[in-house]
């Protein structure tokens, strides 16, 4: 059975009237770690009781300390969880995003702080045994990025190569699955293409030879020439997606990120695509995952590059 998920605020003014406090953030906090009620993970238990610093909720029989924000990125933060919860809803309440230095802005935080708490909500968005992708599905390799982005790349100086999958109806795509990857050989594809497919889907790829042999899928290539095939008919629904992708990523981030932190952005992208049609109800499920990915610590996202 599927958990219940707890009721989202779907305007600025009922953001602004539901999480006026601290106490309202962690009640929602609370609810949405334990949707169907608490349960002590020890005893059993249903009933507890509040603790002072109101992160942590004690268990009326067994005296057990179950902490509302272990394992989340608001676990030891220092930052109100007001402000958590804040740019939560600012990160999927626009269909755009927010950047590090707007979210500084909106909430009086340092660049830093800002930029730390994008990042671990965005370690958020994937999470562990999702649905795998199905139907018809297109593949292909494109390069993000710019100078700056990374080494020379096949065919794109300076570019990230990154490897993508978009579920297809018709010419419309669907969800997207996004993978920077160092090279496009066959063992990467292959590998990629059994992680985030349904086996038994139709896969469609253009005529790269490093998806040959790919068992377990139906495979279709399209190839511009063959069979009165168009360049506009090559994978429209990927080119589509990641039209949007290079958009987003130039329009909210100037295109500026770095390399390193490129998995991150992609993974941004993916989750906000994939809900696209219904964009508000990703907070409270961008809050629900946190729990079950782990946290990103400051050293693993600043490491050898203290400026992010």
């Amino acid at each position: 059975m599927t958990a219940r998920r707890p009721s989202f605020p779907r305007t600025l003014l009922e953001f602004q009237d539901r999480f006026a406090t601290e106490e309202a953030c962690h009640a929602y906090l609370v609810e949405c770690r334990w949707p169907d009620g608490f349960r002590c993970p020890r005893c059993g238990e249903s009933r507890s009781y509040t603790r002072k610093d109101r992160r942590a909720l004690e268990c009326a029989g067994c005296g057990h300390i179950a902490s509302v924000t272990a394992g989340t990125a608001l676990h030891k933060s220092k930052v109100s969880s007001r402000a958590w919860l804040w740019a939560a809803w600012l990160l999927v309440s626009s269909k755009g995003g927010i950047s590090a230095l707007e979210l500084s802005r909106q909430l009086g935080l340092s660049y830093e702080t800002a930029f730390t708490m994008l990042h671990k909500l965005r370690r958020a968005m994937v999470a562990p045994g999702r649905e795998p992708l199905r139907g018809r599905v297109e593949v292909d390799e494109t390069y993000v990025g710019g100078p700056q982005s990374g080494p020379r790349g096949r065919g794109a100086l300076g570019k990230s190569l990154v490897l993508g999958a978009v579920e297809c109806r018709g010419k419309a795509p669907q969800r997207i699955r996004l993978r920077v990857i160092k090279a496009a050989d066959r063992p990467t594809l292959h590998a990629f293409v059994r992680t985030v497919v349904e086996p038994g889907a139709t896969i469609v790829t253009d005529g790269h030879q490093g998806y040959g042999e790919l068992s377990g899928y139906r495979h279709r290539v399209q190839v511009v020439g063959r069979r009165g095939i168009t360049k506009d008919d090559v994978l429209p629904g990927f080119h589509m997606a990641i039209g949007n992708l290079k958009a987003w990523l130039n329009g909210t981030h100037h295109g500026a990120m770095r390399a390193k932190h490129l998995q991150a952005y992609l993974d941004e992208f993916a989750f906000r695509y994939n809900r696209r049609r219904n964009l508000g109800a990703a907070f409270p499920r961008l809050l629900g995952l946190v729990p079950h990915v782990g946290t990103l610590t400051y050293e693993a996202l600043y490491a050898r590059d203290p400026k992010g």
